[in-house]
């Protein structure tokens, strides 16, 4: 916490404001939308919510299909179920560790030979690396087919100049507990089309007619986010670019202290782009200590230091076992990845006497 969100928590309950709606969520809303740039955003419950709504606005419905990248965690892709369509998933590259425009266009040339193209392509910007968006949107545009820009993970990292999460259709942000700001649990969807957002608020509050009665024509959900909740992202959005600088330091001193092991490689962060390194993530190559991942977990793990893989590729979950997969080259590039890679204790609130525990017990297995 950033010690600010009690006064919004109190103007709430002050002005018996406690409902998903209220001055707060009103206020947060403008607030995110001015520091990303776009015109507009609506505050929801998840960064799952923001993403079902999306497929909601963009019409997705049982039978279509909709490209996702694999390399991610598992909420990027369940809204496309929820909506009854079937997802494909695409492969990383090694630039930015996210989605492959090569991949892309090989599935988007194999859509149109099939006359089955996807609805829409969610694109996920990972430990917070924008992917390569120029080159995804030149494709998706070729084909007419909107972007969903996935940026739970990257929050105030930019592309170009612009904000993660502005350069799709719709961009979705996550407040989940991990997550560089925190409402708990909460999301946002932000794009320019307000038209779009004022229905995504409609069916957020279980799609409820103008009327004095309660009348309903289509299906809604119950995916605002409380005024409550929405006061303690105001708080939090107040430091974000202190949360950012935060995350960049401690990347910066693994880097410092651990870049010289030959057989560790560190997330790229792309050319004109500006990471927000939510995480510190590494890949562990063969070496002459016999180190690996889950022997760096394990010894960590002694020191009830908690480290983790990357995400496991979703074309590899038993819940899209049989899915189609496009790959970035022969060599699945997400597998090499989720085979290598290891997140590290990354916390906004660690102290550099942790982070170093963490270092030193990583250079001893390497000594």
């Amino acid at each position: 916490m950033s010690g600010n969100e009690q006064k919004y928590i109190n103007d709430a309950f002050e002005t018996n404001w406690i409902a998903p709606l209220g001055p707060n969520v009103d206020a947060f809303e403008k607030e995110i939308a001015s520091y990303v740039g776009t015109r507009g955003a609506t505050a929801v419950s998840s960064g799952t919510a923001a993403i079902h709504l999306a497929l909601q606005l963009l019409e997705v419905s049982a039978g279509d299909i909709v490209f996702c990248s694999t390399f991610t965690f598992i909420a990027s892709v369940n809204p496309i179920i929820y909506q009854g369509a079937t997802p494909v998933f695409i492969d990383s590259e090694l630039d930015t560790w996210n989605m492959s425009p090569v991949a892309l266009q090989t599935a988007f040339e194999e859509a149109l030979a099939k006359d089955k193209l996807p609805k829409a392509v969610i694109v996920v910007n990972l430990y917070g690396q924008s992917a390569k968006m120029d080159e995804l949107a030149s494709i998706c545009d070729q084909y007419g087919v909107p972007i969903i820009e996935d940026a739970a993970e990257s929050l105030g990292s930019t592309y170009k100049g612009k904000k993660s999460g502005t350069l799709g259709r719709f961009g979705i942000y996550s407040f989940n507990g991990n997550k560089i700001i925190t409402t708990s649990g909460g999301g946002m969807l932000v794009s320019n089309d307000l038209e779009a957002l004022d229905k995504a608020r409609f069916l957020a509050t279980q799609a409820r007619d103008q009327a004095p009665h309660y009348q309903h024509s289509q299906v809604g959900y119950n995916y605002r986010l409380s005024n409550i909740l929405a006061g303690v992202g105001r708080a939090q959005l107040e430091v974000l670019d202190e949360r950012v600088e935060s995350r960049r330091n401690i990347f910066n001193l693994y880097r410092e202290k651990l870049g010289h092991l030959e057989s560790i490689e560190f997330m790229p962060e792309m050319s004109g782009t500006f990471s927000n390194r939510w995480l510190t993530t590494i890949l562990v190559h063969e070496n002459e200590f016999n180190v690996t991942v889950s022997s760096i977990i394990e010894e960590l793990a002694k020191k009830n230091i908690e480290a983790r893989p990357l995400w496991k590729p979703l074309h590899l979950q038993p819940l899209f076992e049989g899915m189609q997969i496009y790959s970035h080259t022969e060599q699945n590039v997400s597998e090499y990845l989720f085979n290598k890679g290891l997140c590290l204790p990354s916390g906004s609130n660690m102290t550099e006497e942790d982070q170093m525990k963490v270092i030193d017990t990583m250079l001893n297995l390497f000594n």
